[in-house]
């Protein structure tokens, strides 16, 4: 997993093994149901919480172009009406990756019940630090 640190990025993604390291609350546990990192493919995982809540998560891969950018839709199971196209875009400034997450909703009303309700926002913000902090574990991998 050598390259530049976009490219380490992109690596995060590559499995469901490396997502469950770092796409989950902290304290859940993701356990991943089927996994395939290429346009079309899926991401189908469910995160488990210390509380013992379950919580589906599945993803479509829309767009994958190392080590710019990423785009999923991400739903609440295979058949959400309403998922939440995703946009991760990655740039490079020599040592470090500039990471910007883009949540696109099918409507306002989307948008805000999913701000308000599940904390979206903030949700955002705490999976890109966790992604940080687990690129950071595969540089000189």
């Amino acid at each position: 997993m050598m390259g530049g640190p976009g490219r380490v990025g992109v690596d995060a993604f590559a499995s469901g093994t490396h997502l469950a390291q770092w796409c989950a609350p902290k304290g859940a546990t993701s356990i991943t149901q089927a996994f395939d990192f290429k346009p079309g493919g899926v991401w189908d995982a469910t995160v488990e919480g210390r509380d013992g809540s379950a919580y589906p998560n599945y993803w479509t891969w829309k767009e994958i172009v190392p080590p710019e950018r990423i785009v999923w839709l991400y739903g609440m199971g295979k058949d959400d009406p309403h998922p939440v196209q995703t946009t991760l875009t990655l740039a490079e400034h020599g040592a470090t990756t500039e990471a910007t997450l883009r949540l696109v909703f099918g409507s306002k009303e989307e948008r805000d019940e999913r701000v308000t309700k599940y904390g979206a926002a903030q949700g955002a913000k705490l999976t890109l630090d966790a992604l940080a902090r687990y690129a950071a574990t595969l540089k000189g991998k």
